[in-house]
């Protein structure tokens, strides 16, 4: 996993800073996360490690199942991916794109679980709690799962806050048996 990530970090970071400097950060955002949904496809990914193709072939394959979606320094990124049989690394690739962008831009994603729905005023006071805590702008998504039995669980990037029933309880738990 770390091989891959460290593969795929001057790639990203090339792609951030382009999209950077020509002021296109959420058309290069769509162009990488499409072309890494294009990559996962369990069909593409055979094509992409087919020896019998060349890279250019390759290339253009996936820049034709890829469309319109991809401006032409967008196809050229496609390419040189390619070339260098890298293609496969393009879900990498997204995800610390999309850590750079957001890092940039001072925006966090947040999903909140709870075990009960919870109303628009209260996501709006955690959204506000968050923004203070973390000094940045949230990007709020809230989610429903009974099995926490009450409580939440907080994803803020890499942080998380399990304030659950559930997982108070597995706490407990792993405590008493050690």
């Amino acid at each position: 996993m770390a091989e891959l990530i460290t593969l795929a970090r001057p790639y990203a970071k090339a792609a951030f800073e382009l999209a950077l400097q020509d002021s296109t950060l959420d058309k290069w955002s769509g162009m990488i996360g499409l072309s890494a949904a294009v990559a996962g496809e369990p069909g593409v990914s055979s094509v992409l490690n087919s020896p019998s193709l060349s890279s250019s072939q390759i290339a253009d394959a996936f820049i034709g199942v890829c469309g319109d979606d991809l401006d032409e320094k967008g196809k050229n990124f496609v390419s040189l991916l390619a070339e260098n049989k890298r293609l496969v690394l393009l879900p990498e690739i997204s995800s610390l794109f999309e850590t750079l962008k957001a890092n940039q831009e001072m925006s966090v994603d947040v999903e909140i679980t709870t075990a009960f729905e919870i109303s628009s005023d209260v996501s709006n006071k955690l959204a506000q709690a968050l923004k203070d805590r973390l000094k940045r702008e949230i990007l709020l998504t809230t989610n429903v799962d009974q099995s926490l039995i009450g409580g939440a669980v907080i994803r803020a990037g890499d942080n998380v806050i399990d304030s659950s029933v559930r997982g108070k309880l597995s706490k407990l738990a792993e405590s008493m048996n050690s």
